[in-house]
């Protein structure tokens, strides 16, 4: 700072301290009042300010979680036998299925209505 600088500001501070001293009690009243509330809205700003600030990067980075997740799938682990997972547990499950048409014995459909008879009597049977 310069001298001109430092005298400018000596002569601000000298009118200030004069100011003060003639205000009235209400004007002081009212512009601490108008102090406080300006001090107030700026921290009820600066606050709501750094929330928004921190929730955005938070929130874009749970939408990348998220996003990653549903996209993301382990791949199946191999058995001892070498096939995944996935493919053993189906291949279990239709053990307990009867065979497709395909595969069964064309003589097994020839006579259905024996095997109906089979089981109806069979139920029979076993309640007496």
């Amino acid at each position: 700072m310069n001298s001109s600088d430092k005298q400018f500001e000596q002569r601000v501070r000298a009118l200030y301290q004069e100011a003060t001293q003639s205000i009235d009690p209400v004007t002081a009243g009212r512009l601490r009042a108008a102090r406080r509330t300006a001090l107030e809205a700026a921290t009820t700003h600066a606050s709501t300010h750094h929330r928004a600030r921190v929730l955005l990067p938070v929130g874009a980075l749970a939408a990348v979680a998220l996003a990653a997740m549903m996209i993301w799938q382990p791949a199946p682990r191999p058995q001892a036998d070498g096939k995944p997972q996935g493919i053993a547990a189906v291949e279990q499950e239709n053990e307990y299925l009867p065979p497709g048409a395909d595969k069964a014995d064309p003589g097994l459909y020839q006579n259905l209505d024996f095997y109906s008879w089979l089981a109806a009597n069979d139920g029979n049977q076993a309640k007496r």
